[in-house]
């Protein structure tokens, strides 16, 4: 009896170590996979975050040389065409849009720690000055459709700058409503541009004021264009040399917006089915549509840069600028040797006349 009590205890104690055993090895487990899968997501946000440094490069180079060169013609013609305006215009909120996003590309694939104001704050001005931007391109579509636009205070480009910024304001302070701060408005964490915690609500809202009632109204005005030119078997957007880059513009940030707009839906979505967090991959996937969506700005630069024809002309010019600057002086000798005869020959004529 003795013998028999004490094997049954043991037994019985033997047991549970094994399930704890079995339990910690799955823990262990899942540990491990989860922290390969944030290692993966993280390594395909920062491949993403290289290329849209380099696109982020070229795009703030060209923005620079696109303000100076629309700023070299107003100086020598003291005024500039209504659609040079707008594009001078389009040019300067890219170039903000990308000058922005350098917080996203200094902390990926991490995030920005910023208080909750800070951070609705950066927001606030990214939609503004994109969805300002958007809207210039509107107005472009207008002039192109109505050349020259029919009301009196269209063809003011102050009006339709203050109409422009005024109407991006007013619908961002929308969005930042619904947004809300992402906790309290002191309180320091990782600051989103757009957070998809706010809701379904929020995600539907932007797609349709910052992306589909744009392009609706762009669709629109080109349609009415195209319909009207043809009636009157004139040319439409290749009459002028605007008309190529604002087509060529519109098609990528439809593309980079559309793209950004539904990966925004696509996590609101997710969390809104029950899920406390996104995994890993999608953040990452959402990191990924917020370099494209930037790099809709760059690219539409550099279209802008090696399309529009007097942009085009003066990268030329400063390309032979640096051309006969960096002559060396053996190269220069030929031509002085030249010039000379040719003085000695028309003061030999003078001679000869006199």
């Amino acid at each position: 009896m003795s013998n028999h009590s004490t094997v049954f205890p043991t037994e019985w104690s033997a047991t549970p170590p094994s399930n704890d055993s079995s339990t910690i090895m799955d823990a262990t487990s899942t540990a491990t996979n989860s922290l390969l899968d944030i290692i993966k997501a993280n390594d395909i946000t920062s491949r993403a975050n290289y290329v849209y440094s380099f696109l982020a490069g070229l795009g703030i180079i060209a923005g620079c040389f696109l303000l100076y060169s629309f700023i070299q013609t107003y100086r020598a013609q003291r005024r500039l065409a209504w659609l040079d305006s707008l594009l001078w215009a389009f040019c300067g909120f890219q170039l903000l849009l990308l000058l922005l996003s350098l917080h996203a590309v200094a902390y990926k694939p991490g995030y920005l720690q910023a208080s909750g104001l800070t951070c609705a704050a950066l927001s606030f001005i990214i939609n503004t000055a994109g969805l300002s931007g958007l809207l210039v391109l509107v107005l472009m579509a207008y002039v192109l459709t109505l050349d020259p636009p029919s009301h009196s205070l269209l063809r003011k480009p102050v009006v339709c700058m203050a109409l422009v910024i005024l109407t991006s304001v007013l619908i961002c302070l929308l969005l930042a409503g619904l947004r809300g701060p992402h906790s309290g408005l002191q309180d320091h964490g990782n600051c989103f541009m757009d957070v998809v915690s706010a809701g379904v609500s929020y995600a539907g809202t932007k797609f349709c004021l910052a992306f589909m009632i744009p392009y609706m109204l762009q669709l629109g005005l080109l349609i009415c264009g195209c319909v009207r030119q043809w009636k009157s078997k004139g040319r439409f957007l290749s009459g002028s040399e605007e008309g190529p880059v604002f087509l060529m513009v519109t098609v990528v940030t439809f593309f980079c917006q559309l793209f950004y707009s539904v990966a925004l839906v696509r996590g609101a979505q997710l969390l809104s089915a029950g899920k406390e967090k996104l995994l890993p991959y999608d953040r990452a996937f959402l990191s990924v549509a917020e370099f494209v969506l930037f790099s809709g700005s760059s690219i539409s630069l550099l279209l802008v840069l090696f399309m529009h024809r007097p942009c085009r002309e003066s990268l030329h010019g400063v390309f032979r600028q640096l051309r006969d600057c960096c002559r060396s002086p053996g190269h220069t000798q030929p031509n002085r040797n030249i010039i000379a005869p040719h003085i000695e020959i028309t003061d030999t004529l003078q001679d000869i006349e006199s």
